[in-house]
């Protein structure tokens, strides 16, 4: 994106990390990590750079996932905790330090569990948003989550090949899908073209459909997390809108229980939120990061 920087950190034999910050780092304020959806990009929390209430009180940054946006790596294989060492490596070259707390959108919100298991002395506290701790499998799917292997098996086998693809970019059917579910079928046309064109361009040819593929390997294959969810012991504020697609209130409901040692752990349900809660209720999401860094960010 044309308002990300990037950052060589060591891990996977070296990557470029794309960031986003939208102010410059006040070692002053605690910090916000932002962690972007699948196949989406740092654009994705526009709303929360244009909100000052928010940057006055914390310091935010955008780090794009491997796979996403303008990060890259050589490896062709990684995965969700590649990512996370990646992100706290990032932080250290920037040297952001003080109180740094995690926000996630789907699978943003793993991401956030994995660095606060890895690094338990620099995580101030985690914000998960629309998201499910679990890997994918028949129990979530009774709880009214959706079928992740089965939604994108056909895809991952359409960008599966030894030949070069040097014409490839993503369906617009691809990308109409991954709209519908993250920001509703009745998304303004402005919104919807802007993430068609950013999806496409950002995913071209031979390297674009390799990183397509495996972010979304990542996503249909990944580990579950519940038998380290007693491990993390920072607040955790779970915010989860009842018109989320893609994963259930009544999953995250179960999930949120399973935080056994955090000194604080609560879910937050948003009326009609949307499953990228922070671009259908920006205010609600908003509000409750301040209230937590102006609770645990001293």
């Amino acid at each position: 994106m044309p308002n990300t920087k990037t950052v060589h950190v060591p891990h996977l034999g070296g990557i470029e990390a794309a960031y986003q910050m939208p102010q410059p780092y006040d070692s002053s304020k605690p910090t916000l990590v932002l962690v972007n959806s699948f196949t989406t990009s740092s654009e994705l929390y526009r709303s929360q750079y244009a909100n000052k209430d928010l940057t006055n009180a914390l310091n935010l940054i955008s780090i794009e996932l491997l796979g996403h946006g303008q990060t890259r790596t050589k490896s062709e294989n990684f995965t969700y905790w590649d990512t996370a060492i990646m992100n706290l490596q990032v932080l250290d070259a920037l040297k952001i330090t003080g109180k740094i707390f995690v926000l996630g959108t789907s699978q943003g919100g793993w991401i956030t569990v994995r660095m606060a298991l890895l690094a338990p002395d620099k995580i101030a506290g985690i914000i998960p948003l629309g998201t499910s701790l679990d890997n994918e499998n028949p129990r979530t799917v009774s709880l009214g989550c959706w079928d992740g292997p089965g939604l994108l098996k056909d895809s991952i086998s359409g960008w599966t090949t030894d030949a070069k693809t040097a014409d490839f970019e993503p369906a617009e059917e691809y990308s109409d899908f991954l709209i519908d579910i993250g920001f509703g079928k009745e998304v303004d046309k402005e919104t919807r073209q802007y993430w068609r064109d950013t999806i496409k361009a950002n995913y071209q040819g031979d390297e674009g459909r390799r990183r397509i593929r495996m972010a979304a390997i990542n996503l249909a294959e990944r580990d579950g997390l519940h038998s380290r969810l007693s491990d993390v012991r920072c607040p955790v504020l779970w915010l989860h809108g009842t018109d989320d697609a893609v994963y259930s209130v009544a999953n995250a409901e179960e999930e949120i229980k399973l935080f056994v040692n955090s000194p604080d752990a609560r879910l937050q349900v948003v009326k009609g939120g949307k499953h990228f809660l922070s671009f259908s209720h920006p205010k609600d999401v908003d509000a409750a990061l301040i209230k937590m860094a102006q609770q645990y960010g001293k």
